[in-house]
């Protein structure tokens, strides 16, 4: 009979590590993020000072360091090319459409990057009560579990780049009221940030087990942390890039391009680190 569970720890409904002890002594311990982003559970045998990793199946192994590539490889250019737009917006010729082209065509990288972290949560491999070995499941294009932390953070993140594509794409409007550019162009983009701002404070306590904090030798939380700082530069780049109706100009154009731009760069970076973050 499966051993019973000695310790579960998570955020509120959300189960992000579970530790058990092994029938022959020792513990195994999987971990939501370790799992998904590495196919790995560690294992620790009686009497020894560190784990050792067991792994998923080969399927599962691939298919993760496929899914890793791709969703890394997309925000590194995807950040790259909205860093590029920021900067033709603030040092170029003053051409909407081009640094508007720019843009649209980073969104399009943001969206298969986040779509890429979504399949990642949908066939992590999965653990069961008391086992050494996780179990790999037939591969899906999606699924819908809300009670997993790590889906709904990787969830409202796409959802986010797809809001964001709603904005890029009314920014190639021509002749909108004062009134028409904050609702068709502007709020988009807060909803987007406020979206991104969710999912990274959800990856943050996946990462953390449901208690920020700093975890310097923790490479997932660098990438977390790191992402998150972009999302907050997002944030005050659309704060920034509102219409005001009295003067028909933006709040401030050079912090919100600023924003972008550093914000950009942050997920680049990002990317860059997950690379490395990978079975």
């Amino acid at each position: 009979m499966p051993q019973p569970e000695q310790r579960v720890e998570g955020f509120g409904p959300f189960t992000t590590r579970v530790t058990w002890q092994l029938p022959g002594g020792g513990t195994a311990v999987w971990e939501s993020r370790l799992a998904r982003r590495r196919g790995a559970l560690a294992v620790r045998a009686p009497g020894a000072d560190h784990d050792r990793h067991a792994r998923a199946g080969e399927v599962a192994i691939g298919r993760l360091r496929r899914l890793n590539s791709i969703a890394a490889t997309a925000f590194i250019i995807g950040g790259a090319l909205f860093a590029a737009g920021a900067g033709v917006a603030q040092f170029g010729s003053g051409n909407a459409m081009e640094s508007a082209s720019i843009y649209f065509a980073g969104g399009l990288f943001f969206n298969t990057g986040g779509y890429a972290s979504l399949l990642q949560a949908v066939n992590a491999p999965r653990h069961t009560a008391g086992g050494r070995v996780l179990v790999t499941h037939r591969w899906r294009w999606w699924s819908y579990e809300p009670m997993r932390l790590d889906w709904l953070s990787a969830f409202l993140l796409f959802t986010g780049t797809l809001v964001f594509g709603v904005n890029l794409l009314d920014s190639f409007l021509q002749g909108l009221s004062v009134q028409q550019v904050n609702r068709l162009i502007w709020v988009p983009d807060v909803v987007g940030c406020l979206l991104f701002l969710a999912s990274g404070h959800l990856a943050l306590l996946e990462v953390c087990h449901g208690r920020p904090r700093v975890l310097l030798r923790n490479l997932g939380w660098w990438i977390v942390g790191v992402n998150q700082l972009g999302s907050v530069l997002f944030m005050v780049s659309a704060l920034a890039a509102f219409t005001r109706p009295a003067t028909g100009s933006p709040v401030n154009v050079d912090i919100a391009n600023w924003g972008t731009l550093t914000g950009a760069l942050c997920f680049s970076v990002g990317g860059i680190l997950q690379l490395f973050e990978r079975p």
